[in-house]
């Protein structure tokens, strides 16, 4: 199983934006489909985006056309620009596999206000 830390997560205002970043222990992408995911207060986890090991993605649709998922292989790093933030998409963010397996890391916590 792989091991990921995630960073890059912040306090920032409405319309701004983060960078997130996810810290792979070894090679993943070559092989794994992985995802950011987000749990928001009194929220269910959900997928927010996905890379696929073939370079496919898929969005949610509440982020389409403001987060974009994509990963360096070479430094086993994965990221998710957001832009446009809102305060709907505060939320711990996290990354795994996607389907993700039971283990998930401590995420980065994302809160969107003035």
């Amino acid at each position: 199983q792989v091991q990921v830390v995630e960073s890059g997560g912040g306090l920032v205002p409405p319309g701004g934006s983060l960078r997130l970043s996810c810290a792979a222990s070894r090679n993943i992408f070559n092989y794994n489909t992985m995802g950011w995911y987000r749990q928001a207060p009194g929220k269910q986890r959900e997928l927010v985006a996905r890379l696929g090991w073939n370079g496919n993605t898929v969005y949610a649709d509440s982020v389409k056309a403001r987060f974009t998922i994509s990963r360096d292989n070479a430094k086993n790093t994965l990221y998710l620009q957001m832009n446009s933030l809102q305060p709907e998409d505060t939320a711990v963010y996290f990354c795994n596999e996607y389907p993700p397996p039971l283990n998930w890391g401590q995420g980065t916590r994302v809160t969107v206000a003035s």
